[in-house]
């Protein structure tokens, strides 16, 4: 065998080595091993993560969560966290994968790995109940005009790429925004269209969604930065979940139905 050949041949073994570790190396045997998968999400985004009154996570995402561990035949735990923290405590190891509502984009998949989306959305505008003018985004887009966002999601980096003259203004989480809003220190929030609505349901009285989407997208579930056989087992899984009997169920519980609002926190 001649010096080039052998150089080929070590540079394949090479190759194979890496991606059996890289495979070995998969979030998927940590949680076996350990019978538990670590899920974070951010409570606040209705009707998809909440806490009831007892501090118990609940919502659209927790049951995707339970249905996922389930399936994994592994116990759930589910770790709370703010929402623009979620990926750093993926990167470090704190939990296993994330269900939050998160919006799949490029800049986040620098970071960490998406599965398929598992819900299709938007962002719209949500306004105070007594603002019976606003039609658009763009109503809004004026000197003087404050619109609230929620740190770290899609939304806030909408709002600050498309408002050029209202001041954009951060906040920890949507329900500290939607405070601001109906105490008067913002006249508009952007964020996703089911949480909006959930919200205008609980204060009818207070805000007013304006429905026209101005942007649609995916939700996906996170994993460490390219783990193959987690976004593959997660696929597969969501492949079977959505359009099930359970996922309709719950679906209809969380975004036909309001009775849940009453054990919200």
């Amino acid at each position: 065998m001649n010096k080039q050949k052998w150089l080929v041949l070590v540079l394949a073994l090479v190759m194979v080595a890496a991606a059996a570790a890289t495979a070995s190396a998969s979030i998927m045997d940590a949680i076996q091993q350990r019978g538990t998968v670590r899920i974070g999400t951010a409570p606040g985004y209705l009707p998809f993560e909440m806490l009831d009154v007892d501090g118990n996570f609940m919502g659209y995402d927790i049951d995707l969560g339970y249905a996922l561990g389930a399936a994994m035949g592994v116990d759930v735990q589910f770790i709370q966290f703010p929402f623009a923290g979620l990926i750093a405590a993926l990167q470090t190891g704190e939990i296993d994968m994330i269900i939050a509502g998160m919006t799949i984009r490029g800049d986040r998949a620098l970071a960490a790995s998406f599965s398929n989306p598992y819900y299709s959305t938007g962002q719209v505008l949500m306004v105070p109940a007594n603002d019976t003018t606003t039609e658009t985004w763009e109503d809004l887009d004026q000197r003087g005009y404050r619109i609230a966002v929620s740190q770290g999601t899609t939304g806030a980096l909408l709002a600050k790429e498309i408002f050029q003259n209202a001041d954009v203004l951060d906040f920890d989480d949507f329900p500290t925004a939607a405070m601001a809003l109906t105490s008067g220190m913002a006249d508009a929030i952007v964020y996703d269209e089911p949480g909006v609505r959930m919200y205008q349901l609980m204060q009818p009285e207070a805000v007013r969604g304006i429905y026209d989407l101005i942007t649609s997208e995916n939700l996906g579930i996170a994993v460490p930065h390219n783990d193959f056989a987690a976004v593959q087992w997660i696929n597969s899984f969501l492949f079977s979940y959505v359009g099930s009997v359970p996922e309709q169920i719950s679906k209809n519980k969380w975004f036909q139905s309001t009775d849940w609002m009453e054990l919200m926190e």
